[in-house]
């Protein structure tokens, strides 16, 4: 029988170690009992290599796929799904069957005998439906007939139109929307663009081509990208965000600015005033609701809603730096006085009277703590708390704005969610190649968002709209 022993080097307790070995002991213990002497030292290897490499905290330099992540091994506090209770849902039957099949059976796959009776009755038959792509799909190329004719009034040949592709091209509308929704709907990259034609539509196009066309109904489609501008303009309450992009290897912006309806893109070369001056020509009358970005405070507005959440993490980013008792205090207040403001959006069965007073009550509360608040000893000479305050200040009726609009959050996620997507994509493809590249990106993208966000199918109304298009030389107006 071993005894348990102990690690002198390092005094850390080892399972069946608590003292130290002699010689023999060891050599006794590996000939009678190898596979614990196997793994006690495997313990003791383990235990000096983290000895000599003690992992440091993570410093705010270090990647974030690098730190390590606070959820993990932490269990969901709601179950995936549908709540109980919630009716179930499945794939719809098809419509219609295009093909049978009927099959036999010979020999018994379970005991390879040939004696086999068919049955009889509700059991002798069963159906299965399978739906499936064909093996030989491939593009349908179709020869137009197209007869001439000379108009004596005007003295010209004229002719009929075809409504299915546009001047000049060979490629038809529904291959053209379909190419740009993999492009910039699903922010497929060209070479697997290219690949899906060839492999699967057995349709050998060129990288060229497809840009080509793709900038053909960017062109045409323009006038919808200005409706969706409008319309974002228009909202009563519009979010707005921004994220680096990549045009010709150098950083441009992307612009991201939604309605409930509508979703507006512009890849720009500033991320500052100059770009929203752009977008927003004249004051509007909604509500904007933005992060602390600088440059939106010249948008002339009806009201602003700044994010609370990006509020709240500025205020962690600023005690990791600062520690001090005035500036921990004002953090304390400040806290308090944010999350009382959320749990009065939270709150039911109130009063309006009531409502009413709490309301009033927290711009007194926000206004006394900026009052009182003294800047050098609140923050111990510490930059960000200083930029904190000062910004508290200057956004001080435009941190509760929510209480006062139920269409109002408290959170800039949606544009976040907006222009996740967008991320997604320059993850995928690396940006833009020219700035026709980039203007073609932001129309296309806008566009399709839009129309998914109104619950229709992107392609089959853009196919809609340049059929009528080649047949008047108009763009419909926008689907709502």
């Amino acid at each position: 029988m071993v005894r348990p022993m102990k690690l002198a080097a390092t005094g850390k307790d080892i399972p069946g170690l608590d003292y130290e070995l002699s010689q023999e002991e060891a050599k006794e213990l590996v000939l009678n009992d190898p596979e614990r002497a196997i793994f006690i030292l495997l313990q003791l290897s383990a235990r000096l290599a983290g000895l000599r490499e003690a992992p440091s905290a993570p410093s705010s330099a270090t990647p974030v796929y690098k730190k390590p992540t606070t959820r993990a091994g932490k269990r969901r506090k709601t179950k995936r799904g549908a709540k109980p209770g919630h009716p179930g849902t499945r794939r719809a039957v098809v419509p219609h069957i295009d093909r049978t099949e009927a099959h036999s059976l010979t020999r018994c796959p379970n005991c390879d005998g040939v004696d086999l009776t068919r049955c009889q009755g509700q059991k002798a038959t069963r159906t299965r439906i399978i739906e499936d792509i064909p093996q030989d799909t491939q593009t349908e190329a179709v020869e137009h007939t197209i007869p001439r004719y000379y108009c004596n009034s005007c003295q010209k040949i004229v002719e009929p139109t075809v409504p299915d592709a546009l001047p000049g091209s060979t490629f038809g509308h529904r291959l053209v929307v379909f190419v740009a929704w993999m492009r910039f709907g699903l922010g497929i990259t060209l070479s697997q663009v290219q690949a899906v034609l060839n492999a699967h539509l057995q349709f050998p196009i060129s990288q060229g081509g497809i840009v080509k066309n793709a900038h053909r109904i960017a062109d045409i489609l323009r006038p919808w990208h200005e409706q969706i501008g409008e319309a974002v303009k228009s909202s009563g309450v519009l979010n707005a965000d921004e994220t680096g992009w990549r045009v010709v290897g150098k950083t441009w912006w992307l612009w991201c600015f939604c309605a409930p309806k509508a979703t507006f893109y512009m890849i720009n070369r500033s991320r500052g005033s100059p770009a929203l001056s752009e977008f927003f020509t004249e004051a509007i009358k909604g509500i904007l609701i933005t992060d602390f970005w600088g440059p939106y405070n010249a948008v002339t507005c009806g009201g602003r809603q700044m994010c609370l959440p990006h509020l709240f993490r500025n205020i962690d980013a600023t005690t990791e730096k600062d520690r001090s008792e005035g500036w921990l205090a004002f953090r304390k207040k400040l806290v308090r006085l944010l999350r009382d403001a959320l749990r009065l959006d939270d709150a039911e069965n109130l009063t309006s009277e009531s409502c009413t007073s709490r309301r009033a009550r927290l711009d007194k509360r926000l206004s006394a703590l900026l009052d009182a608040v003294d800047t050098s000893q609140a923050s111990s000479d510490n930059a960000n708390a200083k930029r904190l305050v000062k910004r508290l200040r200057r956004h001080q009726h435009d941190i509760f704005t929510f209480l006062d609009h139920a269409d109002v959050g408290s959170t800039n996620n949606f544009a976040e969610r907006e222009i996740r997507p967008a991320v997604i994509l320059r993850k995928n493809t690396y940006g833009n190649q020219s700035d026709q590249g980039a203007e073609t990106q932001a129309i296309l993208m806008s566009i399709f968002r839009t129309l998914r966000r109104r619950g229709l199918d992107p392609m089959a109304e853009i196919v809609r709209a340049l059929r009528i298009y080649v047949q008047t030389g108009k763009l419909p107006p926008l689907p709502d």
